[in-house]
């Protein structure tokens, strides 16, 4: 008996390990998914670009127009339609890898909105062959959903190139026993694709030109994703080209890229050093939650903010907030853990255009998003980890948005207890920056500071 007890709660640690590892994929592939969503443009970074070719002496070619690609009139009337005017930073250089011949293998790290998209979708497009009416390029994306955004690049980008065809390999779409596909370029979602080349064998993989692998941070989050991945690659010709995506590049990844991309180059973005330099911030002294709320409407009625955006630890406490927000009369909108994706895109869009001029949200739902007109960023609640810590990466993230692109931000911080006082000042210490205390009843220094 005492053994059936041991093993249930063995069962129920390994199941509650593999929800929380689960839950984690499916954060990241919504937020990647969110990202693509919101994205209408590519995100005007500095980060630099640094490269590592497999072969040092041979030249490093960048483009600063498309026209320098000689592409196919068709896709260069693609490319203008879909809004590019001139190549983003990873385009430059990776564009002239990809279209290359003989053709280069890659692995690149790039973050949402910097055009990685369109530059594997116009690899692909490019290395087809329109008159031969079977499938040449393959694009396996983490999840269905992820699938169908790089198909509707493939769709625009390929608006005037009408005899290129694309079909998806996802789960719900099933093809008759026996028959072979006719489109050029198949994307889809790991398991599909792989019984689409061994079991099925409605794809030919020996006839496969590219093989693209986008969002591999993603993907190997997935064990049985990283090894459907390997399975599909193995099956390819030697001379095929192999394009590697991840937004991150810790070990793991690192590990599974080179499993998969043989002799590659290496397009790294090195990062954008995130600076308090340019941010005034400041903290109010509260005994309570709405107190916390009446100080917040004196700042708010004080500063004509351009956007601002109120960090809350929970989703209960968001909710409370928004709706006192609400019914104080301001425009708000609340960005929500429970919400489907493309909820969080449209509330994200609204925000974005203007149409509300705040943002409650929690920690969770914001990762990742960048609305460059935030000028305001207030903890309703300071950044915490699991264990009651300072969560001073999260800190730094949180307040960044405020001064980037070299704009004056402020940060104000809520501190209603001898707990938030402390963590505050362990904040202090760890970025050496004193934090000034503001007193919202004297409505001139706010509007002093916001000016």
């Amino acid at each position: 008996m005492a053994t059936d007890s041991w093993a249930q709660a063995v069962d129920e640690q390994e199941a509650a390990a593999e929800s929380v590892s689960l839950r984690k994929v499916n954060d990241k592939a919504a937020q990647s998914l969110l990202n693509k969503l919101i994205r209408n443009n590519l995100v005007n970074t500095t980060n630099q670009v640094e490269v590592l070719q497999k072969d040092p002496n041979s030249p490093l070619y960048s483009v600063k127009s498309f026209e320098e690609l000689h592409l196919k009139p068709q896709l260069l009337q693609g490319v203008y339609a879909m809004g590019f005017n001139r190549p983003s930073k990873i385009q430059e250089t990776a564009l002239p890898m990809m279209l290359a011949e003989p053709p280069q293998n890659l692995i690149a790290q790039s973050q949402s909105g910097t055009g990685k998209t369109a530059a594997f979708v116009l690899a692909m497009l490019s290395h087809v062959d329109p008159n031969n009416t079977f499938p040449q390029c393959l694009c396996v994306s983490p999840t269905y959903e992820l699938a169908l955004q790089t198909g509707k690049v493939i769709e625009q980008m390929g608006k005037y190139y009408p005899e290129v065809k694309l079909v998806y390999a996802i789960r719900g779409n099933k093809l008759q026993r026996g028959m072979k596909l006719q489109e050029q370029i198949v994307i889809g979602t790991p398991g599909t694709m792989l019984d689409w080349c061994s079991k099925f064998k409605f794809i030919d993989p020996k006839k496969i030109k590219v093989f693209v692998l986008d969002e591999a941070d993603v993907m190997i989050a997935t064990q049985g994703h990283q090894d459907q991945s390997i399975r599909i690659q193995r099956m390819l010709p030697k001379n095929c080209q192999m394009l590697l995506f991840s937004a991150t590049f810790e070990e793991s990844v690192w590990n599974f890229a080179q499993r998969i991309v043989p002799e590659p180059n290496i397009i790294k973005l090195k990062r954008e050093e995130e600076t308090l330099d340019t941010i005034k911030q400041y903290y109010v002294l509260c005994n309570s939650k709405e107190e916390k709320f009446q100080a917040l409407c004196n700042i708010y009625g004080a500063i004509t903010i351009a956007q601002a955006m109120i960090f809350c630890h929970t989703r209960k406490t968001a909710g409370w907030l928004a709706g006192e927000l609400s019914r104080e009369g301001h425009q708000v909108a609340l960005l929500s853990g429970e919400m489907q994706v493309e909820q969080r895109a449209a509330v994200i869009e609204r925000f974005r255009d203007g149409k509300e001029k705040v943002l409650v949200t929690t920690n969770v739902c914001a990762r990742g998003i960048d609305v460059e007109q935030v000028s305001v960023v207030i903890n309703f609640d300071l950044p915490v980890d699991k264990d009651g810590n300072p969560d001073n990466e999260t800190y730094l993230h949180r307040i960044g948005r405020t001064g980037r692109f070299g704009k004056r931000g402020l940060a104000i911080n809520m501190v209603d207890s001898r707990m938030s006082m402390n963590i505050l000042n362990r904040i202090q210490e760890h970025f050496n920056k004193k934090i000034e205390r503001l007193d919202t009843d004297d409505l001139d220094e706010i509007e002093k500071i916001a000016s």
